[in-house]
């Protein structure tokens, strides 16, 4: 069984080849400390990101979503602030394969930009591939969800797909 996914649109970033890096910026790319991740997450956005997202918000991207090097700081510290999965336009390869590895939701949906606003209500149906917005009273088709994406997201990341797998097949 996936996870419901349904929350605001906690961001919107509207700018194609979106560098995650700058969700926690650049300088604090090696950190490890979560709650230091947390406090700089988003800072240079809205200085008050942190306390006004909510555990199951999303984010909304552009095309080619986390182009650059894939470094998991931005989205270790969007996981611990709650944010529960990204719908874009596009992903950069690298960033789609690094974070659905991840067990974390990333769902292509090219009209995305179009249809949501900053807060909004957003529900995402696997079954239909379908975005509501149910702020505005509209739905719009997504991209079809890879099985291989879904099972990720089901099973938490790779190593528990590869468990699950792995004794299903003995």
């Amino acid at each position: 069984m996936l996870p419901v996914i349904k929350g605001r649109a906690a961001w919107i970033f509207t700018e194609p080849n979106f560098d995650i890096d700058l969700i926690v910026g650049v300088s604090n790319i090696k950190i490890k400390d979560i709650e230091i991740l947390k406090s700089v997450c988003m800072k240079d956005y809205d200085a008050d990101f942190a306390k006004k997202v909510k555990p199951g918000d999303l984010l909304i991207g552009g095309e080619n979503f986390g182009y650059g090097h894939p470094h998991y700081p931005a989205f270790i510290a969007l996981r611990a602030l709650g944010i529960s999965g990204v719908i874009a336009e596009s992903f950069a390869p690298g960033f789609y394969r690094g974070e659905t590895s991840n067990g974390f939701p990333l769902v292509e949906c090219p009209d995305i930009l179009k249809h949501v606003s900053r807060w909004d209500a957003i529900t995402l149906d696997w079954d239909q591939d379908i975005i509501k917005n149910e702020s505005k009273g509209i739905s719009v088709k997504c991209l079809p969800i890879p099985q291989k994406t879904k099972e990720m997201v089901k099973y938490g990341g790779i190593i528990n797909y590869l468990r699950a797998n792995r004794l299903s097949a003995t």
